[in-house]
């Protein structure tokens, strides 16, 4: 594996200089590259992996692993022939950007994971922070303005430079560059966050994977003009409750004539590059048409509501299909709010459910302070959970 190389803050002088270099690549029809950054379909998650091969220089890194209840990670990377990763950077601890780490670490050798240093009570991130200490990983917690090589791959951290406990809006964001092709990621970092970017950091880049799975809290238009990029991306999933991407985000882009791809719309999407040009490659055949959902701009209200309220744990709070038309709640992936309109279930025991499942049969429900054999005979009787 190669060494993450500390660069000196020179480099973060050196890179101002570099807007016009980046901003003159270009796209091609196709391109036969050495690096790969492969925005993976994980549905309502992120997932990015970067690559570099070539006969001189090997490269493996991975910007968030997608959704705890998803299994898409591991069996992409085995199909790209990965066995090595050189560095895995977790955003932030919720659930559907830290949610496979524990199968990645099961599955290949890790050098170095990097976390905001922000917490989370859940199993997903209790299990995964076991695992990198029981196997002797390098564990490091960056701030803005720090820089790094890996061989040709230069990494420049751009948020956050302090912790508070916000979990989201402290979102570790990079900018990471292969020669003159550029690419920034801020994780779920808002609007707030990415001024503060803006006063700290050269921002110029190729590529923008929007902030929060393209919600109107991020992609500030003061931000986008910073960034200037050719092309922007997001993670989202497909018919998602939360009306990803906002419509107001969309239009800006077209406003602004920036191509943009979805992974709700697109499938997984592949920029190959050789650092001068580059080509994109989806899993969908057809062009892709710029219009929205019917209903997406409602979905968004109650969508940010329903993010604000989410439990610090980390694991997802989006009602499930079922919950939504109120048949039935799915305790393992039920708001703190939904969980509670279940008989014996108030605040407190909602918040150990969170933290404790999933679950297999609501038997295991045993777990949970006060819940006895009578009380779960009960929560059967109403009929009120969905079906295992």
């Amino acid at each position: 594996m190669k060494k993450i190389i500390y660069f000196s803050f020179i480099l973060l002088f050196m890179l101002a200089g570099c807007q016009t270099e980046t901003d003159s690549a270009a796209q091609s029809n196709t391109v036969d590259g050495a690096f790969g950054a492969h925005f993976i379909d994980v549905g309502q998650g992120d997932a990015t992996l970067f690559t570099l091969e070539d006969a001189d220089e090997e490269a493996v890194i991975l910007f968030d692993t997608g959704d705890w209840q998803g299994n898409e990670v591991v069996p992409y990377l085995e199909e790209q022939g990965i066995t090595d990763i050189d560095l895995v950077i977790i955003s932030h601890p919720d659930a559907d950007h830290i949610g496979q780490l524990s199968k990645v670490l099961d599955h290949f050798a890790v050098e170095e994971v990097w976390m905001s240093g922000n917490e989370s009570t859940s199993n997903t991130y209790q299990t995964a922070m076991e695992k990198i200490l029981s196997q002797d990983i390098g564990y490091h917690e960056p701030r803005t303005g720090e820089a790094y090589e890996l061989g040709p791959i230069e990494l420049e951290v751009l948020y956050p430079e302090e912790i508070s406990g916000k979990v989201n809006e402290e979102s570790v964001s990079i900018r990471l560059a292969y020669d003159q092709v550029s690419f920034i990621l801020t994780g779920d970092a808002g609007v707030k966050e990415e001024k503060e970017m803006m006063n700290s950091s050269h921002l110029g880049s190729t590529f923008l994977h929007l902030g929060h799975h393209g919600s109107k809290t991020s992609t500030d238009p003061d931000f986008l003009d910073a960034v200037q990029p050719q092309i922007a991306i997001y993670s989202a999933g497909e018919d998602n409750s939360y009306g990803h991407p906002s419509p107001e985000v969309i239009d800006l882009l077209d406003e602004e004539n920036i191509d943009w791809y979805g992974t709700d719309r697109d499938g997984t999407i592949v920029v190959t590059t050789d650092g001068k040009a580059y080509s994109i490659e989806t899993e969908m055949s057809e062009d892709i048409t710029v219009s929205q959902p019917d209903g997406a701009e409602d979905n968004q209200t109650s969508a940010t509501e329903a993010e604000e309220d989410q439990d610090a744990s980390g694991e997802s709070s989006a009602p499930s299909e079922e919950g939504k038309d109120k048949s039935c709640i799915n305790i393992n992936n039920a708001s703190k709010e939904e969980l509670t309109e279940i008989i014996h279930i108030g605040d407190e025991r909602a918040e150990q459910i969170i933290d404790k499942r999933p679950f297999d049969s609501l038997d295991e429900l045993k777990v949970i302070d006060g819940l006895g054999p009578s009380r779960i005979a009960d929560i059967k009787s109403e009929d009120l959970i969905c079906d295992f």
